[in-house]
């Protein structure tokens, strides 16, 4: 069976001209005679207004109840994307998670997807329906409805690709594609035609938001290509697949950034290999996401480790470390807010030495403090003042030549 799959994010859906454009597009693609599986996300705005209403009755709201609330975002526009199409002549089916069978663990919030039994989306294809799915939600066994966190449409998607055994999934969004930095910010960043599953890992890990960092490693371990493009016109997008091999590799593929981040420090830390285990387990209970973990041991007297997290998470991570540190009269913890997280990508850093050299050298050019720096084979991530990550996107992404008229 050959199978398209698309998904359409929030802005793709936002009001009734955007639907009918989408419509069109998912007719034009059932009329080149494949199978259509369309994946839809809530209406933009949407999810926000619902979990504000949410907050205005509980301040506390039960997660279950608050997925229970916000999976009906997406039941709206799937309803409303199959009257669009209806009303062009083509037959259109709308489903639920729980409908489409696309069975999840019971982690109310993130939940991942355990399966999907494509039953009834294969039966519906075969009596000639435009199948249309509610991203973001799916079912327990036991019937519960979950969310699989913010941005979990893509996921979706990726999945009933998998599970479809589709050639490739089309993610459509707002944006033309993925850039070697925010377009926002970098006024000349070019579009990348080809990405390799590592570099959009990285880029989706080290802030880019243009997809979801789960919906990527799960396309990475079925070889699924994703095609990410646009929903406002019909340029080519970029296409995500195995490692992209061209005669001579870039040093650097784009550059990343995150805001919002926080730093937390422990130093002089006693029975420390013990205490920092202790420590990052307790923070995982807490369902604190950790965005970089750095330690150093010379002896006893002279060990740190460092943690980085969002804003958000500050003053509950802090607490925990200062219970788990307290009564250690050697021990000391320090911090600091409103960070942004800097990343230099790409897989032909692995061929080069003195990267890092050419990162740190570019940012004290441009008088940017280094707070930390972190190495991997195609990620160096810099940890510096969030009012200079605007600045140091730029002069990184000059000082590595990747605007579109320096990439003929």
């Amino acid at each position: 069976m050959n199978v398209i799959v698309q998904k359409y994010g929030g802005t793709s859906v936002a009001d009734s001209e955007r639907l009918r454009v989408v419509a069109k597009r998912v007719v034009e693609a059932k009329n080149t005679g494949a199978n259509v599986v369309v994946v839809v996300s809530a209406q933009a705005g949407v999810t926000n207004s619902l979990l504000d209403k949410a907050r205005e009755i509980s301040s506390k709201a039960a997660q279950r109840e608050v997925d229970m609330i916000l999976a009906t975002g997406e039941q709206i526009s799937i309803g409303l994307l199959a009257l669009a199409i209806q009303e062009l002549g083509e037959k259109a089916k709308s489903f639920t998670a729980t409908q489409a069978g696309i069975l999840t663990d019971n982690q109310f919030g993130s939940a991942r997807i355990a399966d999907i039994q494509t039953k009834e989306i294969k039966r519906a294809l075969a009596e000639g329906y435009i199948v249309i799915i509610a991203g973001f939600q799916g079912v327990t066994s036991s019937g519960e409805i979950t969310t699989l966190g913010r941005g979990g449409s893509d996921i979706t998607a990726v999945a009933l690709g998998v599970a479809l055994q589709a050639e490739s999934v089309e993610i459509m969004t707002d944006v033309d594609g993925v850039f070697t930095a925010d377009p926002r910010i970098v006024h000349d960043a070019r579009k990348i035609d080809f990405i390799s599953y590592a570099e959009m890992l990285e880029m989706a890990g080290s802030g880019a938001k243009v997809l979801h960092l789960r919906s990527v490693e799960l396309a990475a371990k079925h070889h699924l290509v994703i095609h990410l493009r646009s929903s406002l016109n019909l340029s080519i997008g970029t296409r995500i697949t195995e490692e992209v091999f061209t005669m001579e590799s870039s040093l650097v593929t784009g550059i990343a950034h995150e805001r919002g981040l926080a730093r937390i420090t422990l130093h002089n830390m006693a029975d420390y290999h013990t205490s920092t285990v202790v420590v990052l387990k307790t923070i995982a209970l807490a369902r604190i996401n950790i965005k970089l973990f750095t330690q150093s041991y010379i002896d006893d007297h002279n060990n740190s480790f460092t943690i980085v997290i969002s804003n958000s998470d500050f003053t509950r991570a802090w607490q925990i470390i200062e219970t788990i540190g307290s009564g250690k009269s050697e021990s000391e913890l320090t911090g600091s807010r409103d960070l942004a997280m800097v990343s230099v990508i790409g897989v032909g850093m692995k061929a080069h030495a003195g990267v890092a050299a050419q990162v740190v050298d570019i940012l004290t050019q441009h008088q940017v403090s280094l707070n930390y720096i972190s190495c991997s084979e195609i990620n160096i991530s810099c940890l510096i003042a969030e009012k200079e990550c605007d600045k140091a996107v730029i002069a990184l992404h000059r000082g590595f030549s990747l605007a579109a008229e320096n990439n003929d």
